[in-house]
């Protein structure tokens, strides 16, 4: 029976990001999956730039970047397609480096992401298998999985395990975790073509907002367009088996664009569920991805949800694997991932129903009130930001204050720095305490035995400015880019310098 530090179930986006990541950590990784080969259908097609970020972080930014496309903004159209409102996203805005929205076809992502995790030394990849059962037994996991090929049973033991198998989690199962419903689920046809002739639409999402058959249309490659519809009650995926059957769905988008020249890569029906296990750990054993969560795609942050559980456990897994950190630590992950997931959640909820919800009058009142919107300063910026909520307090989310200027919890951006590197390539996978403060030497001492390092900032560049909206002169960041502590003075902060963990000898 083979040992590993951790066993990654499940190679979809989530599973391999965490295993790279923790690759990365140099943590010996075993990733196990039902499939040998990546998943060819496309699901997923948006990540915003805070998810890019961890793709920057996996070195796979500029292969991303090859295969996706910026996502313009968000236009609503009425049945007639006569555009009711249009929130435009400023392409000049990228506080993360990366462009706010793009889209992509998510085989093409798991290509690259595959490709990064095998390359990695410390990670081995096992497909063709099925796991049976996860049990925790004293100090480690057991994971009992059969060959798919043959039918034989073997067992591996872990560390730590990470449940990344998807909606009907086989990990979640062993933990005997539910998924708790949050809003009702929705059938939806699910529409992936492509044609070589451009149907000269704007180059944004489009929100069909029609009470009796919402939709949402897209372009997510040169010459690859996604549609989605909202089934009728008495329709099943079987009645669109064809381009003869869709294409009166999709006319209304094609203008000019002849049915001939489409070529339909998938039509399903898609059931958007809004849910969240009501657990998402058993002592060594934790829950990432769509196994905790699963969100309406309104706002695109489906397949994202998955890659920051992976961003915001992985590093506290090496830490405390590596006895950096203590055991108490893995307690932050659902402190802080499970609100941070619930409120996307709502939020998708939300916005699905004010674009699509109510009957006729609503839809008379929507086509009345939006345009109007448009108009209030600063709603369209509000409308496209790709901001997620602050993290919940925990032991690495050391801010009391909920006030909308605590830098607490949220993401520091990914600016320039002073000598002209971004800032996620100046601390890689570490701690960093920036500051517009010169720090003394015992200070500087200090923080680089805790394992961190530090960047000093002018006041007048991008990361000062950040700190002075935030009213603080130093913070610290933890691996994963999130604002752990702030602090108005350079020795204020220093005294959380401890939480860090044990001192690194060789630093």
């Amino acid at each position: 029976m083979t040992h590993h530090q951790v066993v990654v179930v499940g190679a979809g986006p989530t599973g391999m990001v965490a295993a790279t990541l923790l690759g990365r950590h140099g943590v010996d990784t075993l990733v196990l999956d039902r499939w040998d080969d990546i998943f060819p259908q496309p699901r997923a097609v948006h990540l915003d730039d805070e998810v890019y970020r961890i793709l920057g972080d996996l070195g796979v930014a500029d292969d991303f970047a090859a295969i996706s496309r910026p996502g313009r903004g968000l236009r609503l159209v009425d049945p007639d397609m006569h555009t009711i409102a249009e929130f435009e996203r400023d392409p000049e805005s990228r506080p993360h480096g990366f462009p706010p929205a793009n889209m992509f076809d998510q085989p093409e992502l798991e290509r690259i992401l595959r490709t990064a995790m095998t390359a990695d030394p410390h990670v081995e990849f096992r497909g063709g298998v099925e796991v049976l059962d996860v049990a925790t037994v004293k100090d480690h996991v057991r994971v009992l999985v059969r060959d798919v090929a043959t039918g034989e049973t073997s067992a591996v033991t872990a560390d730590v395990v990470l449940g990344c198998d998807g909606a009907n989690s086989a990990v979640r199962a062993a933990l005997g975790s539910a998924m708790r419903t949050l809003a009702a689920a929705q059938r939806w046809l699910v529409v992936d073509a492509a044609t070589p002739v451009d149907p000269g639409l704007w180059d944004g999402v489009h929100q069909l907002c029609d009470p009796h058959r919402a939709g949402t249309f897209m372009r997510i490659g040169e010459h690859r367009y996604r549609w989605e519809f909202e089934m009728l009650e008495h329709e099943s995926a079987d009645d669109y088996s064809d381009l003869q059957t869709v294409a009166p769905l999709l006319d209304p988008w094609l203008g000019g664009t002849p049915r001939s020249s489409l070529d339909l890569i998938r039509v399903t029906e898609y059931t958007f569920r809004a849910q969240i296990a009501d657990r998402w750990r058993d002592r060594r054993v934790f829950l990432l991805g769509d196994a905790a969560h699963l969100t309406p795609p309104f706002i695109g942050q489906g397949m994202g949800a998955g890659l920051r559980d992976a961003y915001n456990l992985t590093w506290k897994v090496a830490g405390v694997l590596g006895g950096t950190l203590p055991a108490t630590a893995l307690d932050t992950y659902e402190q802080e991932r499970r609100p941070h997931a619930q409120a996307m959640i709502r939020q998708a909820v939300a916005v699905g129903w004010a674009m699509n919800g109510g009957g006729d009058r609503t839809a008379a009142l929507r086509r009345r009130a939006f345009p109007v919107l448009t108009r209030v300063p600063g709603l369209s910026s509000t409308v496209t930001d790709s901001a997620t909520p602050r993290l919940h307090r925990s032991m690495f989310v050391r801010g009391g204050s909920v006030a909308p200027w605590r830098l607490e919890g949220t993401l520091c951006p990914n600016a320039t720095t002073d000598d002209g590197t971004r800032f996620d390539r100046v601390a890689p996978f570490r701690f960093t305490v920036v500051t517009t403060v010169l720090p003394e030497r015992a200070q500087r001492q200090e923080i680089m035995r805790r394992g961190a390092d530090v960047l000093l900032v002018t006041p007048g560049s991008e990361h000062g400015r950040w700190l002075h909206r935030g009213r603080v002169s130093a913070a610290i960041v933890r691996p994963d880019r999130t604002v752990m502590a702030t602090a108005r003075s350079l020795s204020a902060l220093h005294t959380l310098v401890p939480a860090l963990g044990p001192s690194d000898p060789d630093r």
